[in-house]
């Protein structure tokens, strides 16, 4: 019985241990320290009081300096981070928008995923809410000046499965992620050249 009951409260404390090691912070805390390449497809929904829109696209990141954000439907857009600039180019607008990338946030969930610390420096992060197995952490803004309410990152057995961001106007956006890889990207891809007879704004 002595042995029985050892057993039974060890088996207790793995379960326990287990929970403890799965919560949003830890699977955070993993992602941050084992995740250097990332890709894969998303879907987006943005709603607010004017009602909702849908997107879907694609990404990929080579931390800590290098992302590729692309919106194929249902307009394409394209956000490249290469290390120096971030470039935001509009393709039915022909406009591109040049912006000095440094160790801030970016505007775009790629921009934020890139960066291991800016989001725990930025931001307080905490244990959110579990939902169908999906453990979120929740980053609220330490400044006014953050660009975002809040963002709530979900994981699943330490994979990457949602974003859940809130801007300073009231845009909610929520993103969906699919076939991720840890497979590294070719360098290229983090390169941008304006084409042709595009207006490049510079901020």
């Amino acid at each position: 019985m002595k042995k029985l009951s050892c057993y039974c409260i060890a088996g207790s404390l793995m379960i326990s241990f287990s929970s403890i090691s799965a919560d949003g912070l830890s699977q955070l805390k993993n992602f941050n320290d084992n995740v250097n390449e990332l890709k894969g497809d998303f879907t987006q929904e943005v709603k607010n009081n004017k009602g909702s829109k849908k997107t879907s696209g694609n990404f990929a990141i080579s931390r800590p300096q290098y992302f590729k954000w692309e919106y194929a439907q249902p307009h394409q857009q394209i956000i490249v981070g290469d290390g120096r600039y971030i470039w935001m180019f509009d393709v039915d607008l022909k406009q591109v928008v040049k912006k000095k990338q440094n160790t801030a946030l970016g505007e775009s969930p790629a921009a934020i995923l890139a960066n291991k610390n800016a989001l725990d420096k930025t931001y307080t992060l905490k244990n959110d809410v579990t939902k169908n197995g999906v453990e979120y952490v929740l980053a609220t803004p330490k400044k006014d000046d953050t660009g975002y309410q809040y963002i709530k990152i979900g994981f699943k057995n330490n994979q990457l499965v949602q974003m859940d961001l809130k801007d300073s106007f009231g845009n909610q956006s929520i993103i969906d992620f699919k076939n991720i890889t840890n497979t590294p990207s070719n360098k290229a891809i983090y390169t941008f050249k304006p084409p042709k007879g595009v207006d490049v704004l510079e901020e």
